[in-house]
């Protein structure tokens, strides 16, 4: 997978990055410096393409996932992590997660596939991977999710929901919300900073 790794502090959590729709491996690594300038940072180009905009899977319309694929890819990105490990000599235990939109989607369906995948994870308008399925256990694992009350594409009760299903799965999870749509906002921006720091 294409893919950026700049290496930080050993004690430092690798920070795993992952973009929304139409982004690349370049889009969040300003915010991962903001976050924690002394992480290292994995940052990932999704191998869909739709249409020109690189994605982390393929969807059959706005919203409605092509879960054959999602379990595909989730399952290739995860064994992209365990080889990235090797290469770079990092801790594959201690990934944290940080998506956007699509990106966090594929975070999520990660945390609901693969036990101890990541260390923690940090959601910025994810929606629900998948339906139907036993998560893995992910007792004690931090994740923050960041929501906006008007949404155009997540309905509130879909963020809740994925709330209540990472904590039936055992999670820590802290919800933001922000009053905005589907875009990172400042105020949320400082709110994940703030968890990470309290977190990790």
């Amino acid at each position: 997978m294409i893919h950026i790794f700049k290496e930080g502090e050993i004690n430092h959590p690798v920070l795993l990055l992952l973009h929304g729709t139409g982004g690349d491996e370049q889009d969040l690594l300003p915010l991962a410096s903001y976050i924690d300038s002394q992480a290292s940072v994995l940052s990932v180009r999704g191998n869909v393409n739709e249409q020109g905009m690189p994605r982390f899977f393929r969807r059959l319309s706005e919203g409605v996932f092509d879960e054959e694929d999602l379990v595909f890819r989730t399952e290739e990105l995860n064994r992209f992590l365990d080889e990235a490990a090797e290469q770079y000599a990092f801790n594959r235990k201690n990934m944290v997660a940080l998506g956007f939109s699509n990106g966090a989607n594929i975070a999520g369906s990660l945390l609901f596939h693969y036990k101890q995948a990541l260390k923690g994870a940090i959601l910025c308008h994810p929606m629900v991977p998948r339906r139907g399925v036993k998560l893995a256990q992910l007792t004690g694992t931090p994740i923050f999710i960041g929501a906006g009350q008007q949404d155009p594409l997540i309905p509130q009760g879909e963020t809740v929901e994925l709330k209540e299903m990472l904590e039936q799965a055992g999670a820590n999870v802290w919800l933001h919300w922000e009053a905005g749509g589907h875009q990172l906002t400042q105020a949320e921006l400082e709110a994940v900073q703030k968890w990470y720091k309290k977190t990790f």
